[in-house]
């Protein structure tokens, strides 16, 4: 099915054209099969009419001048040729009986007792043949050739390019006119997938388009609502937050119990971590300024911080710069998510970044078990850990990808996981390159 084109429009084009090809077709066969009779019934007239008034011409003339008269009216499509004689009948069928009664009652009475005859044996009737009396004893060999004539084909393509031409331009200012606003819907439906926002549309074209584009535009407003309303109430929680754990870390100063001290800190610090994260969450990004970094560098001292730090991680040293405009603690705190979730998950991980075209591909992979593919996009939503598929042992708010997320598109990106072949996760945050000097 190559063929068959690919956008809506170019199908639209494709299939205007076809119906107006095989429209011209059908009407030029209807037109040659209901002409045809017609035709070849004039055409017999005519050439009846024709030798019965040469051969009453010639019985005019005297008998010294009929051969020369007759040299004379010789010109294509016609030759008449005199001969002595008179001719004797043969079997005719009944096309060419009809022909010679009709020949025989346009002569006059003189010439139409001798015999008349007609011959239409050529198979694809390209030339007519008539015996008509002049005079007692002389006769006149009438033959006519048919013309060549165009071929019906030639014209109806002609036609039919025309006609295909005109209805294909028709078509394709109609398909732009209806494809554009589908075009804008797909790309604001991809945008709107990929970040949460999408911008407006225009609530332009036929009918169905603008009722789809208002349908959209308000889908849009209700998500942005519903974002919106999401991101307050994290910031809300965990700026309400704060204040009691404050006030907890006062009172912990009161608790003579060593022991007891110490587990109520360490709860306080997992709440506290929560906390920031849920504020982070909600912040999204843009806070920060975008300045000029040099990305290679910035993840090799990431990843030799962490490696200091006792995490088993190894960057991929990459002596080329790679210039970016970004903000680039936020990109460093995406990058130690992907990291630490494959350090805690994984054992290890392996950094190291690649370049493709107008972009940059930081890839983090670990030695874990890996996600399954169903659930390798709901890990990015808030609050979700899958403990069944990772190691149980391991903490977290199950905010590090939803910001990571967020941070990606942010900066125009995106961010994908996928299982390794043979075992572990691979995680690939693109960011669109900028070439800047650094």
């Amino acid at each position: 099915m190559r063929l068959i084109p690919r956008t809506l429009g170019m199908q639209l084009v494709a299939v205007t054209a076809a119906a107006v090809l095989l429209s011209n077709l059908a009407v030029v066969a209807w037109f040659e099969l209901t002409t045809e009779q017609q035709n070849e019934a004039a055409l017999m007239d005519r050439v009846v009419d024709r030798a019965a008034s040469s051969a009453q011409l010639l019985s005019a003339i005297p008998a010294a001048y009929r051969k020369s008269a007759a040299e004379t009216m010789s010109a294509y499509p016609w030759d008449f040729v005199l001969r002595n004689g008179n001719a004797r009948s043969r079997p005719m069928n009944d096309d060419e009986r009809r022909l010679a009664a009709k020949l025989r009652s346009e002569l006059p009475a003189a010439l139409a007792r001798f015999p008349v005859l007609a011959n239409l044996r050529d198979a694809r009737r390209q030339a007519f043949q008539f015996v008509v009396p002049v005079a007692p004893g002389t006769e006149l060999v009438a033959t006519f050739h048919r013309p060549a004539s165009t071929p019906w084909q030639v014209e109806a393509l002609a036609a039919a390019m025309v006609a295909i031409l005109a209805a294909s331009l028709a078509a394709a200012y109609f398909a732009r006119r209806f494809t554009r606003p589908l075009a804008e819907l797909a790309s604001a439906a991809s945008t709107l997938a990929r970040s949460g926002n999408a911008p407006r549309l225009n609530e332009t074209g036929p009918q169905d388009v603008r009722e789809a584009a208002l349908a959209f535009n308000a889908m849009t407003d209700e998500v942005r609502r519903t974002l919106e309303s999401q991101r307050q109430l994290l910031s809300a929680v965990g700026h309400d937050l704060r204040t009691p754990i404050t006030a907890m870390r006062i009172s912990l100063e009161f608790v003579s119990d060593p022991e007891l001290r110490a587990n109520l800190q360490k709860n306080l610090a997992e709440l506290q971590e929560l906390t920031e994260a849920v504020l982070s969450a909600a912040r999204g990004t843009g806070g920060e300024a975008k300045r000029a970094i040099d990305l290679s560098s910035l993840l090799e001292s990431l990843c030799a911080d962490m490696d200091d730090q006792g995490e088993q991680v190894h960057f991929a040293v990459d002596d080329e710069p790679a210039p970016l405009v970004c903000r680039p603690n936020e990109i460093r705190r995406a990058v130690r998510n992907l990291v630490a979730n494959a350090v805690a998950y994984g054992g290890r991980a392996e950094v190291r970044l690649g370049r493709e075209d107008g972009a940059y591909e930081i890839v983090v992979e670990d030695q874990g078990p890996g996600i399954p593919e169903p659930d390798q996009q709901r890990v990015f939503e808030p609050f979700v850990r899958l403990e069944s598929s990772r190691n149980e042992d391991t903490g977290g708010s199950g905010l590090g990808l939803t910001l990571v997320k967020a941070i990606a598109e942010g900066h125009g990106g995106s961010i994908k996981l996928e299982n390794c072949r043979e075992r572990g996760l691979r995680a690939r945050l693109c960011l669109p390159r900028d070439r800047v000097a650094v």
